[in-house]
């Protein structure tokens, strides 16, 4: 192959880096037809991953619908490049059923069960969701012929080739090492890595001392399905940090993983049948509840459209005022109100009987006031005259504020009614308005993502988007299918998983050996030989286990997101990006050619994959990603190619 053929690396091969290869594939006619060198690096099937890998637990489930799951790029998108219809999950499933779609695998049986049974209403499992992501890397991946060769290994370090490091090739070629000894050449690296393992932070490392000097059990902050809990002995008591959809997987290998099962008794309740295998969860965590369920209500009223107050215009005139935006201050009113707008237009619209006035009055007023006024609550109290039914954003986030939960039995009654509470609100017609606020705060979630320019706020603001809005939204919207809840409350109802409450505070004990669990705002508490903090590790370069991140870090290619607050410099632990995705280096300076995407990142840090129809902040990153790679491979292209000449590439694995 001619040496000035550009070539890409993409280091990581899941689903992000399946939909920037469909979209350098769309955007090739306009920006550059030439012949493309295209490696990915992937240990784990590509376009699965590592994450969404075939071999785990097939009671694993997504916590979206199959209609609620795309890779496509379709029309709603807001990108330069051209949209790439395609199948849902839901659709390609059905394809796969009736035969349009036959460039797919010989599936085993269970799968074929769950393909035939599959609706766009089903939460599918995650073994399904990798076939859908595999079959869309194949389908992108054949669109450049022979031009894509994947490595079945791991990238383990990458660095300047020839006289880049002197600064002489400003387009910078770089060598990418692998696990089995190769070396790749690259005018284009993109990092694609999703979710890394990391080094325990100091907490995390002197609990796991703790555990190993008295002989309990500690599980730092992982994938779930990818940690050893075979010392946890039946019966055993267990602290679980954390309620999120890491704790939901907790409880599917912890119970049904051991042999467990749930049934249906004939009043319709459900019932935890125990294998005798199982330990007892105590449970807790900031909000002491579980993420909120999805929802099965559709709406009644009007439809949805355009966002309204956090618009592209608004946020202009904000940083006309501001050099600095600040989330609370200047974003979060707005996201409110835009909340309020959605909920409140479906009880008014979908659901008359319990509003005392017409929606286009309320919406008259409403326009006019802000969030946090007195007026608004005036009007919102008199078009609905049920307290219960108005939109509290801060009671949402902090269900226990102000209550004090007199000891465990009370912390078991209140947890139980919450679930109870969000069940009826969730899983039945009879409340579309939470369906709309969901939609809302997707809209809105995507939209920030958008219109904001991260280098506008403020240092204390990116941490709160990063931290506290990210997770409130995932809290809100990224819930687990209702039946999961409905299993929390019959497993504890079996007895095995109790509730510690809000405000968790784990220590451990010298003298007895034992982790303490406790609930301040609750007085609720439990002593046990085994901690698991139920949560992804957080991002980190500096710690990371990913080989490639290490190298980045030593090398100076790549750097931490630092943040100077007001309490001194602080790291998100982020890989840090530009605006265009550029690399930044340990100089600050971004690096030409090196890229970033995905969750470990700077960047906004949306999924992989989303719902169809919303202008998915992950296509549009994706779309634009890919223009800026074929606009370097044109400028390759056109110029005299380098001494160095790449080996040739076979087709396939390597």
């Amino acid at each position: 192959m001619p040496a000035n053929i550009p070539a890409v690396v993409f280091v990581g091969g899941g689903p992000r880096t399946a939909g920037v290869l469909e979209r350098i594939s769309a955007n090739r006619p306009e920006l550059f037809s030439g012949p493309l060198e295209i490696h990915v690096i992937e240990p784990h099937v590509p376009g699965s991953g590592r994450i969404w890998r075939y071999e785990q637990e097939p009671g694993l489930l997504l916590n979206s619908t199959a209609a609620d799951i795309t890779m496509f790029t379709d029309a709603s998108v807001a990108c330069e490049g051209p949209a790439g219809n395609g199948p849902s999950l839901a659709e390609w499933a059905a394809g796969v059923v009736n035969g349009s779609i036959t460039d797919v695998p010989d599936f085993p049986r269970p799968l074929w069960e769950q393909l035939r049974s599959l609706t766009g209403a089903t939460f599918p499992t995650r073994q399904l969701q990798s076939q859908y992501l595999e079959w869309f890397f194949r389908r992108a991946a054949r669109s450049f012929g022979r031009q894509v060769t994947v490595h079945r290994t791991t990238a383990v370090a990458v660095s300047q080739a020839g006289d880049a490091a002197s600064g002489a090739n400003t387009e910078g070629n770089y060598l990418v090492t692998l696990a089995n000894g190769r070396t790749l050449r690259a005018d284009v690296v993109v990092t694609a890595l999703g979710h890394t393992d990391a080094h325990p932070d100091t907490a995390s490392a002197a609990w796991a001392d703790f555990a190993e000097r008295h002989g309990g059990f500690h599980a730092a902050p992982s994938y779930t399905t990818d940690v050893d809990y075979s010392p946890i002995a039946p019966g055993q008591d267990v602290i679980v940090s954390g309620m999120g959809l890491a704790f939901v997987d907790l409880l599917v290998l912890l119970m049904e993983g051991r042999g467990g099962r749930f049934v249906e008794n004939p009043d319709g309740g459900l019932q935890y049948l125990p294998s005798g295998r199982e330990p007892r969860l105590w449970a807790g965590s900031r909000r002491g509840v579980p993420y909120h369920s999805k929802i099965s209500a559709t709406l009644r009223g009007e439809t949805p459209g355009p966002l309204r107050f956090l618009t592209a215009a608004a946020v202009d005139a904000l940083l006309q005022q501001h050099e600095e935006l600040d989330f609370r201050r200047d974003l979060w009113p707005l996201v409110a109100k835009e909340a309020g707008y959605y909920y409140y237009r479906e009880l008014l619209t979908g659901s008359p009987a319990r509003a005392a006035m017409g929606w286009e009055e309320f919406a008259g007023h409403y326009s006019a006031m802000e969030w946090y006024s007195a007026k608004r609550e005036e009007l919102v109290a008199a078009a609905v005259p049920d307290p219960a039914l108005h939109l509290d954003l801060e009671g949402l986030d902090r269900p226990f504020a102000g209550r004090r939960l007199a000891g465990t039995q009370e912390v078991q009654d209140a947890v139980v009614e919450y679930i109870e509470h969000d069940l009826g609100l969730r899983d039945s017609p009879d409340h579309p308005e939470t369906f709309a606020l969901f939609l809302a705060l997707l809209h809105v979630y995507m939209e920030v993502g958008r219109i904001v320019p991260p280098e506008r706020l403020n240092a204390r603001s990116q941490q709160t988007v990063h931290g506290w809005w990210h997770g409130f939204f995932s809290f809100v919207d990224s819930g687990p299918p209702p039946h999961r809840l409905r299993q929390m409350l019959a497993l504890h109802r079996a007895g095995l998983l109790r509730f510690l409450g809000p405000g968790l505070e784990v220590a451990a004990d010298e003298s007895t050996g034992l982790f303490h669990g406790s609930s301040p705002e609750s007085g609720a508490s439990v002593a046990a030989k085994a901690l698991i903090e139920a949560r992804l590790p957080s991002p980190t370069v500096a710690r990371s286990l990913n080989p490639l991140l290490q190298s980045l870090y030593r090398t100076g290619l790549g750097a931490e997101q630092q943040l100077l607050t007001a309490d001194g410099i602080h790291s998100t632990g982020k890989l840090l990006i530009s605006a265009r995705h550029e690399l930044v280096n340990a100089e600050g300076k971004p690096q030409p050619g090196m890229f970033g995407v995905g969750p470990g990142t700077s960047g906004w840090g949306a999924g992989a994959f989303a719902r169809p129809g919303t202008n998915a902040a992950p296509f549009r990153e994706n779309d634009a990603l890919a223009r800026t790679i074929l606009a370097a491979a044109r400028g390759i292209a056109s110029r005299t190619s380098s001494t160095m000449s790449p080996e040739p590439a076979a087709v396939g694995k390597n």
